[in-house]
């Protein structure tokens, strides 16, 4: 996955065909490739806002695609393909409608994202006629322009309220995250380090792959035994040299399992969480109380092995009615898959339950969500202590950021040990602490420490390097 705040790119490689199909490859500048999916998918003589909300989806789509590296992480050489089995409708050298020119131009650097998310929405739509799905409904679009609706209320009727529309982002070269050249045997630099900090991560879910005792970016003998180990666990060539396959193969484990030990939901800040009952939520509905919804299920499913993990987005879909029932199971409840009062109470108190016995404090090894409370210096808080304990511990292991004394005042060496973290990290250096930051430190301290922790048979050998 591509690090840092998401850029425009240059150019886009479509796929003419489904992933597998043997078809060829077109690469397009980017602009071109969001203007032939509007002119191919939607009617230019739709009210303009409707178009608006459509190309704004489609250009969101099509940048999750490439900065999640979707494809290429795969093995695939192409960003998306032209497939609306999988992705959107490109048609190699169509022509262009004149409003939509006119539109895309204003338009396709801007994208939908989650509040307090980084990566740009992987908004799903479908034609809303012939095709139904849990995202935004092309012609009901249409619907909604008509009645007064501007393009970002059409967005959040089907989005949720929790979104930005993310307007002149940056345009630039958009490169693979996989190294220019394979990293072996004393490699070193920024890329080794990452690879180090992500394989110490995946060992602490596949006990075979020992750890590297010091994340310091240089690949020494540890790297390259964990390095053959994890390439033996996924049928890999155990040569120890990180290629493209390799390095892909890593990014996926990596958040496969990152994603199997989150406590923590994607774009719903913890201040957000609510006791009250909004009203009853079943099948179908779009709106903050199912985002509050997904948001104690997907906690609760650390907890509890019947209920499945979910994605906080605000539409009550088919895996979101499976939690619940399974958490109507649960509890003793009537298994209806529908959350009246009775069902919210249930999960609202086992929540809860659980919550209360996390004090807002640090305890060794754990994260807590982000509060709500933006952190800048002059501020002071036991939030601020546990701060600079993330802070503390990460700067161990990156020498270029200062460690600061754990006192839960939010001073000068408190800003800078921020800033240096943000420009690590790939993130507007602002020396402000707010949730996409807080998510940032929680998210690299909970990856040294856990991945730190041995598990038997994974202590390292006596080698002097990395």
């Amino acid at each position: 996955m591509a690090t840092g705040l998401p850029i425009i790119p240059e150019t886009i490689t479509v796929h003419l065909g489904e992933p597998d199909q043997p078809a060829p490859n077109v690469t397009v500048p980017f602009l071109d490739y969001v203007l032939n999916v509007a002119s191919s998918e939607i009617y230019p003589t739709w009210p303009e806002e409707a178009i608006r909300a459509n190309m704004y989806a489609q250009i969101s789509y099509a940048l999750n695609r490439i900065y999640t590296e979707y494809y290429r992480s795969r093995g695939y050489d192409f960003d998306i393909t032209n497939s609306t089995r999988y992705d959107q409708y490109f048609v190699n050298g169509r022509d262009i409608f004149e409003n939509i020119q006119r539109i895309g131009g204003e338009v396709f650097n801007d994208y939908i994202r989650r509040q307090g998310t980084i990566e740009p929405l992987f908004a799903q739509y479908c034609n809303g006629t012939t095709v139904t799905c849990n995202g935004l409904s092309q012609w009901g679009t249409v619907s909604l322009a008509e009645a007064g609706y501007t393009p970002y209320r059409i967005l959040q009727n089907y989005y949720g309220s929790n979104i930005d529309i993310i307007q002149n982002a940056p345009v630039g070269g958009a490169t693979p995250s996989a190294p220019a050249e394979p990293l072996r045997f004393n490699s070193a630099g920024g890329e080794v380090r990452q690879l180090q900090i992500r394989l110490n991560r995946i060992s602490d879910n596949y006990p075979s792959i020992p750890k590297i005792p010091y994340p310091n970016g240089i690949f020494g003998f540890e790297t390259e035994e964990a390095v053959k180990a994890f390439q033996r666990t996924f049928n890999l060539t155990d040569d120890g040299v990180v290629g493209n396959a390799t390095w892909y193969a890593i990014q996926r484990i990596y958040t496969a399992v990152k994603r199997l030990n989150s406590l923590n939901s994607e774009g719903l800040q913890f201040n957000e969480v609510s006791r009250q009952f909004p009203e009853t939520l079943s099948l179908g509905d779009r709106n903050t109380g199912v985002a509050l919804l997904q948001y104690y299920l997907d906690y609760l499913s650390a907890y509890y092995e019947a209920i499945p993990p979910l994605t906080v987005d605000g539409i009550f879909g088919e895996s979101t009615r499976n939690a619940v029932y399974a958490a109507q199971a649960a509890f003793g409840l009537p298994v209806d898959g529908v959350v009246g009062e009775q069902t919210w109470n249930a999960i609202v108190d086992a929540y809860y339950g659980i919550v209360r016995r996390i004090p807002v404090s640090y305890v060794e090894g754990n994260t807590i969500p982000f509060e709500g409370t933006v952190l800048r210096q002059g501020s002071e808080s036991e939030s601020v202590r546990v701060l600079q304990e993330y802070l503390d511990y990460i700067a161990g292991f990156f020498p270029e950021i200062p460690g600061v004394t754990p006192t839960g005042y939010f001073g000068p060496r408190t800003e800078a040990s921020v800033r240096a973290l943000q420009e690590v990290v790939g993130l507007p250096v602002s020396g402000i602490v707010n949730a996409v930051t807080w998510g940032a430190i929680t998210d690299l301290y909970s990856d040294l420490y856990i991945g730190s922790r041995l598990n038997e048979g994974q202590y390292p050998g006596s080698g002097l390097g990395g």
